[in-house]
């Protein structure tokens, strides 16, 4: 089954998505947020473009102690519009450390500092769905 990663943020939401095996998880996109209907919408639309089947959301917890941080209600409350307007199964899954761990990617990567600030999201939410793989070995088989 195929799987979307979202990674929320106010300005930007990044987009990944695996493949049907989860052996290969390819960035795919931004979407630059205006508003969470039409966050929501956009986001809902790339899961039917892409034949998800579930959806992983980037939940901020703080390193230090493992609490959520203060972003990670208005992360709750994305997923949980998102289940409502997809009909898919949303999971929440700890993002700490996604755009740290993607922008690095990037950097060894060579790519440019202004190509790097347009790629990080999408990178981020791969770096997400990587781990949610790691976690849920029988995850992507349905």
């Amino acid at each position: 089954m195929r799987i979307l990663a979202v990674d929320f943020g106010e300005r930007r939401i990044g987009l990944a998505v695996s493949g049907p095996a989860g052996a290969v998880v390819v960035p795919v996109g931004v979407v630059h947020r205006k508003s969470d209907p039409q966050a929501v919408s956009a986001v809902a639309a790339a899961a039917r473009e892409r034949e998800a089947a579930l959806v992983v959301v980037g939940l901020p917890v703080r390193p230090e102690g493992g609490g959520e941080s203060p972003f990670a209600a208005r992360a709750r409350n994305f997923a949980k519009k998102l289940a409502a307007a997809t009909g898919l199964p949303v999971e929440l899954h700890d993002e700490a450390f996604t755009s740290v761990s993607a922008e690095g990617a990037l950097r060894e990567a060579g790519l440019s500092r202004d190509r790097r600030s347009g790629a990080v999201d999408a990178e981020a939410a791969a770096e997400l769905l990587r781990d949610w793989l790691s976690s849920h070995p029988d995850g992507a088989r349905g």
